[in-house]
């Protein structure tokens, strides 16, 4: 039984950790398009548009590792 349990926690942890990261990674690229777009169409206002894509570019990496940490906490918590 607890065998199981351990699967079932080394599944869970490995598909959380998996779409958080591809998540994340499809959010930055999103992100990063428009930024590279916006540039492309007002070179002038680059500075001012690459300071607003910084801050929301940086929660979303955050996001991925709070859920990376998650997923390396249920498999550390697995009883042995």
């Amino acid at each position: 039984m607890t065998g199981d349990i351990a699967a079932l926690a080394y599944l869970g942890a490995a598909l959380g950790a998996g779409l958080a990261a591809i998540g994340a990674g499809l959010g930055i690229g999103k992100l990063a398009a428009g930024a590279a777009e916006a540039v492309g169409r007002q070179p002038s206002a680059s500075a001012q548009i690459t300071g607003a894509v910084q801050l929301p570019m940086f929660l979303i990496e955050g996001v991925a590792v709070i859920a990376a940490v998650v997923a390396l906490l249920i498999v550390l918590m697995i009883p042995k």
